[in-house]
């Protein structure tokens, strides 16, 4: 079972995936909605919270380091 601690994040990083899925749809950019979809899926497959924090707020920083 999930615990409220993980569905909690899991809804706050799809959240935020889902503002870069259409920020990266309207920009014509590829990596921030590619991001945005990999931290609107991702939530679903974490186990824990340290993994789902860590992978997402990698994701996160992912757009702002790669220009594509």
């Amino acid at each position: 079972m999930a615990s409220e601690a993980l569905l909690l994040w899991g809804v706050i990083f799809s959240s935020i995936g889902l503002g870069f899925f259409i920020y990266g749809k309207k920009q014509h950019r590829t990596i921030s909605l590619f991001s945005g979809l990999a931290l609107m899926v991702f939530p679903y497959f974490a186990e824990s919270v340290p993994l789902l924090i860590g992978v997402s707020i990698a994701l996160m920083v992912l757009p702002y380091f790669l220009r594509l």
